[in-house]
């Protein structure tokens, strides 16, 4: 099984109104489907944009994004439905009965939506936010095989991606949103260790430019990535395709499922093969009957 994956590089700027996001959100669609992209992942907190601007005389903030949430869905929906793609919206911040997640949505061609709340919340997102972290760990059948949904700060934990690996999933969709080098480097290094440690392959993006108006979102550094195991096999240094640094533009590359499977069995390591559960917990075995999408 093979596919094609592209992921943006999205610049935050001031807007005006849900129309102006949208017209930016279906050019970034269309020029990944003009490389015949399956699909398309754009970065957490892309909707921050959304509360960019003034609305009835007073500024925005986190907690009037859930407000948008059905024009959100409607818009990705509906482009995932037209080109025929496979298209994570990136995250956006939803409400539950009372309590706010930042959740990643996945919009499937056939007009499903699936979701995956954030697990692992910053100190940010908690104390100056009063975002709830996720309660519950998916994977997502699609057309092209499981695939997981970890936000950035997600990654940064080794247990939760061997745990969606033993559900099933051969590729992790990252999307981030990092302020400063030191925390696109902690997410970017971890991709990187996720995907030796479990044969996986991670396709990451990040945003870049800056909101002024939007309190923690006035800095973004981000680049966009797709990687693979560090063996043979697979490109040197394990980078499928990544983007230039802070610059407004999608990158795109080919995932083969079939070299997972190949490495995992007679790789230069096998290190999924080979973990020790004599030592540590199986996670194949404790995950058993979780839930499967």
């Amino acid at each position: 099984m093979k596919f094609r994956a592209s992921a943006v590089q999205y610049p935050l700027h001031t807007i005006s109104s849900f129309e102006e996001f949208a017209n930016q959100v279906i050019h970034y669609v269309k020029t990944a489907a003009e490389f015949d992209a399956n699909f398309v992942l754009f970065p957490e907190f892309l909707t921050t944009q959304l509360i960019s601007f003034p609305v009835e005389g007073r500024e925005q903030t986190i907690h009037d994004l859930p407000k948008y949430t059905d024009a959100y869905r409607q818009l990705f929906s509906g482009i995932a439905t037209q080109t025929g793609m496979h298209i994570i919206g990136g995250t956006h911040i939803v409400e539950n009965d009372g309590k706010l997640y930042n959740a990643a949505h996945l919009f499937y061609p056939d007009g499903r939506i699936a979701t995956q709340a954030k697990l692992h919340l910053t100190p940010t997102e908690v104390y100056e936010w009063g975002l709830t972290p996720g309660e519950d760990l998916q994977i997502f059948h699609t057309d092209f095989g499981p695939i997981s949904l970890l936000t950035c700060y997600d990654i940064e934990f080794p247990e939760v991606v061997r745990m969606v690996r033993a559900m099933g999933a051969d590729v992790v969709f990252c999307p981030s949103c990092t302020d400063d080098r030191h925390g696109f480097h902690r997410v970017r290094y971890s991709c990187h260790a996720r995907t030796i440690e479990n044969q996986i392959y991670v396709v990451t993006t990040g945003t870049i430019g800056s909101l002024p108006t939007v309190d923690f979102m006035r800095g973004n550094f981000g680049q966009a990535a797709i990687i693979s195991p560090n063996d043979v096999p697979f490109p040197p240094g394990g980078i499928i395709a990544e983007g230039e640094l802070n610059t407004d533009m999608i990158i795109t590359g080919d995932l083969d499922i079939a070299l997972l499977h190949k490495v995992r069995e007679s790789g230069s390591v096998t290190t999924w093969r080979d973990r020790r559960s004599d030592l540590y917990p199986d996670w194949e075995n404790l995950v058993k009957g979780a839930p499967v999408y």
